[in-house]
């Protein structure tokens, strides 16, 4: 089971959970979860003005062996109006834009989706539950 929590802070709102949401699917082969303003294709929804956040930015994929992978969709701007990183315990990473990263088996940490004009990110926090 892969567990997602999302916080959409802005700068006034630094260190605020409000507005958290939840989603969660299972580690069965194939099983996804996206994240991005298309309330239609995806599980968990980012406010619709927040344009540095694609309509599907970021999906969460289950392979053939119960692992999940997190993959930066492109989106329609041949260059991205945000930054992502992956942050697993100590290791950081930035996630290039349209790459494809593994998650750690069983593990846990957050996904920042950061504007890049404005002080506000996404956070996205997981736990992979094996």
């Amino acid at each position: 089971m892969l567990e997602l929590t999302m916080a959409t802070v802005s700068g006034a709102d630094s260190g605020a959970t409000a507005g958290m949401t939840m989603a969660d699917a299972p580690s069965e082969p194939g099983a996804v979860l996206r994240i991005g303003r298309d309330a239609n294709l995806c599980r968990l929804v980012t406010p619709e003005d927040w344009l540095f956040v694609s309509r599907v930015h970021l999906e969460f994929l289950c392979g053939p062996d119960g692992g999940w992978q997190l993959t930066w969709l492109r989106g329609s701007q041949p260059e991205p109006s945000s930054e992502v990183r992956l942050v697993a315990g100590e290791y950081a990473q930035p996630l290039g834009y349209g790459a494809t990263v593994r998650l750690p088996h069983g593990g846990s940490g957050e996904i920042v989706v950061q504007d890049r004009t404005a002080p506000r990110s996404v956070n996205v926090g997981f736990y992979h539950e094996v």
